[in-house]
Formats: C-alpha cells, sequence, structure tokens
C-alpha cells in the first residue's frame, strides 16, 4: 500500500483507540482526510464547531489533502446522513463557492470536492453536472477529486456520455481519483462500494488517466468486504493499468513529436 485515506469524522474526538489506531498509520504511510458533513451546499450556516474539530485534526496528522463532497447532507440543524445533491444553478454556484473560500480560509489550505453519484434531477438545473463541478471548482480555487464510479453511475442513471463529463473537467484540479464497485439494479445504479470494479468504470479509469495523468487513486469498500489480499490485488491492478496508460501515451507524445521535427524539416 502506498497511502490511506480516512473518514474525518471517525477520528474528530478526544482520544481513544481510533486515534491511537491512525497515529500507527501515519507514523508509516501518508494519509488523506475524507469528509462526509462539510455540507458546503446547505443554507445552514457553517458549522464552526465542526471546522475547528477538523483544523485540529489536520494539525495533528498532517494529511497530504483534505476532501468532501459536493453536496448537502442537512438543513435546520439536522443531518440526513446521506449526500444530497444540489440543483445546478449559478445560484447554487455562487453559494458553494462562497462557502468553500471561507472553508479554505478557515484551515488554511486548499480542499477537494468529490463528484457524488445522483439519482434525481432538479427541474430547475440550468447547467450539466460536469459544468457545474467545474465552475465551482474554478471559482473557489478548489480541487476536485473525481469519483469514476460515480460518473458511470450517474451516467447510467440520467444517460449521458461519461467522456463529455470527463473532458469538461479542467486537468489543472484534478488530484485523486476514486474507485469503487456499485449494485446493478437493471433499470438504475447504485452507489454501495461493496462489489468488485466493473470494467466500464476500469475502461473509464484508463480514459481519464490518459486525460488527467498520473493521479493518486483510491479503491473504496464500505461493505462486503473482502480479504486484504484482494484489495490489495485490486490497487495493485490500478497501479498496473495506469502505468500502461502512461507508457502508451509518452509513447504516443514521442511519436507526434517525431512527426512533426520530420515536417519542419
Amino acid at each position: 500500500m502506498d497511502w490511506f485515506e480516512v473518514v474525518s469524522e471517525n477520528f474528530m474526538v478526544a482520544g481513544g483507540r481510533a486515534l491511537e489506531v491512525l497515529e500507527r498509520v501515519r507514523e508509516h504511510y501518508p494519509i488523506v482526510l475524507h469528509g462526509v458533513s462539510l455540507s458546503p451546499g446547505s443554507t445552514d450556516g457553517l458549522n464552526r464547531q465542526y471546522l475547528n474539530d477538523l483544523a485540529r485534526l489536520v494539525r495533528r496528522f498532517e494529511p497530504a489533502w483534505i476532501s468532501d463532497h459536493l453536496c448537502w447532507t442537512g438543513v435546520g440543524g439536522h443531518n440526513l446522513h446521506d449526500l444530497i445533491p444540489l440543483p445546478y444553478t449559478d445560484e447554487a454556484v455562487r453559494h458553494v463557492v462562497r462557502r468553500i473560500r471561507e472553508v479554505q480560509e478557515i484551515l488554511e489550505r486548499r480542499i477537494l470536492l468529490e463528484n457524488i453519484s445522483n439519482y434525481m434531477e432538479f427541474t430547475c438545473s440550468t447547467l450539466n453536472e460536469w459544468e457545474f463541478l467545474a465552475a465551482v471548482a474554478e471559482e473557489a480555487d478548489c480541487g476536485v477529486l473525481l469519483d469514476l464510479n460515480n460518473v458511470h453511475v450517474s451516467a447510467f442513471n440520467h444517460r449521458f456520455d461519461p467522456m463529455v463529463y470527463l473532458d469538461a473537467i479542467p486537468r489543472h484540479r484534478v488530484t485523486q481519483f476514486h474507485l469503487a464497485g456499485h449494485s446493478d439494479h437493471s433499470s438504475y445504479l447504485l452507489d454501495t462500494h461493496d462489489h468488485p470494479i466493473c470494467d466500464e468504470v476500469w475502461s473509464l479509469y484508463e480514459l481519464a488517466v490518459r486525460r488527467f495523468g498520473e493521479v493518486s487513486t483510491l479503491i473504496e469498500w464500505d461493505d462486503n468486504i473482502p480479504e486484504f489480499s484482494e484489495l490489495a490485488a485490486t490497487a495493485a491492478e490500478a497501479r498496473q493499468r495506469c502505468a500502461t496508460v502512461m507508457k502508451e501515451t509518452l509513447a504516443e507524445d514521442d511519436a507526434e513529436s517525431q512527426r512533426s521535427a520530420e515536417t519542419a524539416i
């Protein structure tokens, strides 16, 4: 294993075994913090206690980066414990951008926002999901955690071309990929993180590497978790697929440079 991603909220505690385990992991590996409760799309005010606790965790463990989801998770002080999609409008872009800028000021670092899996659409939306994500990332000056399984799930559910999605995301914003499995319910896909990665998502990953380069990649597996050897093998497959694509891309670039030189002569 090269590094580990941990759910921020599981370690935002005063003490105990969870922090002891994380300290032991951090002694040997880099970590990143991945949150599920930032709720940047909510109309509630930002949770200052949450951000202060997160800032303390950041100072203690010095993660390579921090990420959360482009969504909302509650309103009126109630946490729904789910990732709820936003309407894709210019107003929503401005609202999220203001909040992300404030979060980054408090944490004193840039964060990453992840695209969620999507099962519903708002009739008021005036942007596509990929336009919305790109606009927020650019205007808030934040990074993107591109979940390729979520792209595939949403593309199937809403009948769009996933490559259109990838092509719309600015290359310089993508810092991390997520890969995962999902449940196939025939008429729709459900992002459950409890199955092996399907062929379509592996293919999308290779296309993403071709577009965005050698980006840090994490395998998510949250239920029906197999033996560690299978998890490690899946990570190794991602590493090998990435290396193969990068080698092919380099060869293509060399060939194109050679053709350009011959044309110039």
